[in-house]
């Protein structure tokens, strides 16, 4: 990463997040890098273990790790319980992207029903519909198009060429990051004899405070009552959530899931990248559960606080219905197999 034109004492670093000095507090930093790269004026953490190995040989100027590392550090540090979220903090610092400048670019459309806030950034070729509300201090990139009726709160970020559809919502502080698609028709279609008809999207899409929505996601509207996220909700770049879905607050998803429609997630979830969620209707996972990258999730998981995995190559559907009735008796078929085995060693001994 570039160095920024902020420049912060280690000792100014450790008042202000609360951490332990261990070096030089009158050391500036002047940016962040990763620990094989850093350099002498930068400063860099140590938070998965994988990578302790690079520690001794670190240039960086100070390491952020926790106190059993702090020994074996060769250079300055700070001492924090969770390196990794005092980085994410302490890097904020040294972000050097430039805020969105308030003003309306002269190319924008904008509805005369329009209420628009203070301080809010409008940039070149937007284009607002009727009735839509902006917070104040929000800002919309370039080619970014609201449909009639979506309101935003205050402080939203939409990057270039964002869709909004008819009457999404946002709450405060909400993140859209370019191509990211919110409130298109879900995928509803009935099939009459010889063709489709398409079934009407009445709902929309409703997305709670704190919210990051990443590049080319794309979140349906409901087919009658809205698609619903809850506050804090981290969505990556490439996700497709269908038509009413319902995210609990705190949830995070990974790059190429896709979330079949009506299916409701709890609260503090993880979904690691490519995971799929569908198969059974109306699918319900718990709160708090995690389901590792590259799972498929069929059916409902009811119990909080648990992990899921797995994955196997499609086949003939009556094929893996066998596997499938199969699989979930070979805990047992293990044990029936062991107690067999132990039998037969006792026969073998006894017999000599």
């Amino acid at each position: 990463m570039p160095e920024s034109h902020s420049k912060h004492s280690l000792s100014d670093l450790a008042a202000r997040f609360e951490l332990q000095l261990n070096g030089d507090g009158e050391k500036l930093i002047h940016g962040v890098s990763t620990l094989k790269e850093a350099g002498p004026s930068q400063i860099t953490f140590l938070a998965n273990r994988t990578y302790k190995n690079q520690l001794p040989t670190t240039r960086a100027g100070a390491v952020i790790l926790r106190d059993e590392d702090a020994e074996a550090c060769p250079v300055d540090c700070l001492v924090a319980a969770d390196p990794y979220l005092a980085y994410a903090r302490l890097a904020n610092l040294f972000d050097h992207r430039p805020a969105a400048t308030p003003g309306i670019h002269p190319t924008a459309v904008i509805a005369d029903s329009c209420r628009i806030g203070k301080d809010v950034s409008i940039g070149a070729n937007v284009v607002i519909g009727e009735h839509c509300q902006i917070g104040d201090a929000s800002a919309l990139g370039a080619g970014t198009v609201l449909e009639a009726d979506c309101h935003l709160g205050e402080g939203c970020r939409l990057f270039a060429n964002v869709s909004l559809g008819q009457g999404v919502r946002l709450g405060k502080r909400v993140m859209i990051h370019a191509g990211a698609v919110i409130g298109a028709d879900g995928f509803g279609i009935a099939f009459a004899r010889d063709h489709w008809e398409k079934v009407p999207q009445l709902g929309s899409v409703e997305i709670g405070d704190d919210c990051e929505i990443g590049a080319n996601t794309c979140i349906d509207r409901g087919a009658v009552e809205d698609t619903v996220l809850g506050q804090d909700v981290r969505i990556d770049n490439l996700v497709q959530i269908a038509h009413n879905v319902r995210i609990g607050s705190h949830t995070a998803i990974a790059a190429n899931c896709g979330i079949a429609g009506s299916t409701t997630i709890g609260e503090y979830c993880l979904l690691g990248g490519s995971t799929g969620v569908g198969g059974a209707h109306h699918l319900e996972i718990a709160d708090r559960t995690t389901i590792l990258a590259g799972s498929d999730v069929t059916r409902s998981i009811t119990e909080p606080g648990t992990t899921w995995a797995g994955y196997i190559s499609s086949m003939p559907a009556a094929k893996w219905q066998r596997i499938l009735a199969r699989m979930r008796n070979l805990d047992d078929m293990a044990k029936r197999i062991h107690t067999i085995e132990t039998e037969m060693k006792k026969r073998t001994t006894n017999g000599k």
